[in-house]
């Protein structure tokens, strides 16, 4: 199998850059279709808009609430055609980006810009939408024609968002060097439909490192609501080393456990983060790979260092239920899933009793 790398058109990050967006994008189209939720054009928009406007473009603004569903995808489509955009900027979170990128795609490949106002994950950079239900289980994943055109990273507006959203990015990010390195070793197929590279696996190994050497720090400067050389280290890490390690690196059982603890009702009503499942799943992985006590203990400290979530508990269960369990633990070891990139063969079994083990490990620590 071919190495096969996919990346942004554009990236670009830095305090304040959201005021430069119009020379960004002034060669992409003409009129605009704005996806986000109230809360984020309240924060952004007058900027956005402003910014447009500097370059002659017009905007066009398409409400979107909480979840990237074929329902808000199909809501947004009809807004953009009947104003006649030509072009999708998604700013927000993770599910708010995901519903631009596959309005963009659906709506025949137009470009499409991505403006994150939290680093709660790597969805702003990957070239793929994951379309949920009303419960939060995933449906299906929506295949970008290309990445996305333009993501700009205002690090001043993350800076200004609550520390729990970039915790959740760290955690996301977290997984990324071991799930490439879990690719690369058994020569699975990223989500970029090749073999994880070294370009990729070098990359996945310097989100990690960033992560390491920069996140207590980076916290604290967003609990002032400051931006420091900490914060852009790690939103790089959160945002773009991650997103480009997810799609060109490879996904693996952290991602997939993510996926079935979705599915587990305590779970899901207590809001908890992709992020925050994904370190969480992070910790079964490593238990089914049987990976070393160095490793166990640096990424243990560092979850706790930083208030990712280690247990069941610290995910929102206060009553284990069995059932559940089980039932995310299949999900994770389905075919379509991605823990058959650890190893072919491993069962729900095992996929159950990594999530126990991974439980008793974090309460331990």
């Amino acid at each position: 199998m071919a190495v096969v790398l996919r990346d942004v058109g554009q990236y670009i990050q830095g305090a304040g850059e959201l005021d430069n967006l119009g020379k960004f994008v002034k060669k992409l189209g003409n009129k605009f279709l704005l996806i986000c939720s109230p809360n984020n054009k309240q924060r952004i928009g007058d900027r956005i808009e402003t910014a447009l406007k500097s370059v002659e473009k017009e905007m066009v603004y398409s409400e979107f609430h909480n979840q990237c569903t074929m329902e808000a995808i199909e809501k947004a489509i009809a807004d953009g055609t009947a104003a006649g955009c030509d072009i999708v900027i998604g700013a927000g979170g993770g599910t708010a980006i995901d519903t631009a990128k596959a309005v963009a795609t659906k709506m025949g490949g137009i470009p499409c810009v991505i403006i994150p106002t939290i680093a709660s994950n790597d969805a702003p950079c990957a070239g793929l939408s994951v379309v949920y239900n009303e419960e939060g289980v995933v449906v299906k994943v929506i295949n970008m024609v290309r990445n996305p055109d333009v993501v700009l990273v205002d690090t001043g507006v993350i800076a200004q968002a609550p520390r729990k959203f970039l915790v959740s990015g760290m955690g996301d990010a977290l997984a990324t060097y071991f799930e490439a390195r879990a690719c690369w070793r058994t020569g699975a197929r990223t989500m970029a439909r090749g073999n994880c590279s070294h370009t990729s696996l070098a990359m996945a190994k310097l989100c990690y490192d960033l992560l390491l050497d920069h996140s207590v720090k980076a916290l604290e400067a967003v609990d002032r609501n400051e931006v420091n050389e900490d914060l852009e280290n790690v939103v790089e890490a959160c945002i773009y080393l991650s997103g480009f390690g997810a799609i060109c690196g490879g996904l693996a059982a952290a991602h997939a456990i993510n996926d079935g603890l979705g599915a587990v009702p305590q779970i899901h009503a207590n809001g908890t983060s992709h992020g925050e499942k994904v370190a969480f799943g992070l910790i079964a992985q490593l238990i089914l790979e049987k990976a070393p006590k160095e490793e166990w203990d640096t990424v243990l400290n560092y979850i706790h260092a930083v208030g990712l979530p280690s247990t069941l508990a610290d995910l929102g269960v206060t009553e284990f239920v069995e059932a559940d369990f089980r039932r995310a633990a299949k999900i994770a070891a389905s075919p379509k899933e991605f823990t058959k990139n650890v190893r072919a063969d491993i069962t729900a079994d095992e996929v159950y009793d990594a999530i126990l083990a991974a439980d008793k490990a974090g309460a331990a620590k």
